[in-house]
């Protein structure tokens, strides 16, 4: 359990898919070779099956196509939320450029130093963002400074001393099958899991050209990470229940300004599922069957 609530948290996600340019330089593949036929090759390199296509490939392999997060600051009793997407435009060609998700988001980070929560984020979306910012020659120093001590600052490199990151899959992790899914504690919690997409849809989306609809499955991904931190918080004590009921109307007042303002018609999905599990929970039945 982490021992405390930063003034800046931003709950972020990440999205990847094999890179292309990847598998060309490492396997050296014919440039005339089609992105879809290089990511092919990729899968059969990671070990694909009959039963499993598309493997997890190496983190290392993979480019990072999207990376959203809701933003929390505190000052004094204030609290402000935001929803950082990247890119904010799919057909914009600079911002959907690797460099620039991955730098923005990682110079913004150096910049604020917020407490950064995920779930499996210690050894998958921040070890990536951290690996593909090496491969790109990013240069994030503010990122990457580093305390002599513990207590003198965030360090994103140091997740047994500090609590800069926090990954609440091991906050909640049982033995080996015992840890849950991110869909499943969050779904059980009342709190929408999946929904149209999973990450086995991401590279197939990306390479038919739907990276808007990356985009949104990553917006989806944030806002769950960040609700199961408001509720993990609560449990672990950081927030009264009172709190905690405040916070969530908090969410729920930010995704409505995103629809409104931002254009963000498809969060309105969330926000119906998210009613009608809080609903299911509340009144401890699925689907019209009594639990127990």
């Amino acid at each position: 359990m982490f021992k405390s609530v930063k003034n800046r948290v931003w709950a972020f996600d990440a999205e990847w898919i094999p890179d292309p340019l990847a598998g060309r330089l490492l396997y050296k593949l014919s440039a005339e070779m089609s992105d879809r036929e290089v990511v092919e090759v990729m899968w059969k390199k990671g070990g694909a099956t009959e039963e499993d296509p598309t493997p997890y490939l190496k983190t290392v392999l993979c480019r990072i196509v999207s990376v959203a997060a809701v933003e929390r600051h505190q000052t004094g009793n204030d609290v402000k939320l935001h929803l950082l997407s990247l890119p904010r435009d799919s057909h914009d060609p600079a911002q959907t450029e690797e460099r620039h998700v991955v730098g923005t988001f990682l110079s913004k980070a150096g910049q604020y130093k917020p407490q950064l929560v995920g779930f499996n984020s210690a050894s998958a979306d921040l070890k990536a963002l951290i690996q593909r910012g090496v491969v790109l020659g990013l240069s994030m120093p503010e990122f990457c400074k580093r305390p002599n001590k513990p207590w003198e600052g965030e360090d994103y490199f140091d997740s047994r001393n500090s609590e800069a990151s926090v990954d609440l899959k091991e906050v909640v992790a049982g033995w080996g099958k015992a840890t849950p899914s991110l869909n499943e504690i969050a779904t059980l919690s009342g709190i929408p899991g999946k929904m149209d997409v999973d990450g086995e849809q991401v590279a197939s989306l990306w390479l038919d050209g739907h990276l808007d609809k990356i985009i949104a499955y990553n917006e989806f991904d944030a806002l769950t990470t960040y609700l199961l931190w408001l509720r993990v918080a609560h449990f672990g004590g950081r927030f009264s229940t009172e709190h905690y009921e405040q916070e969530q109307e908090l969410v729920r007042e930010m995704i409505d300004a995103e629809i409104r303002e931002g254009g963000k018609e498809h969060l309105g999905d969330f926000l119906e599922e998210w009613d009608r599990l809080k609903g299911c929970v509340e009144r401890g039945s699925v689907a019209g069957h009594p639990v127990g």
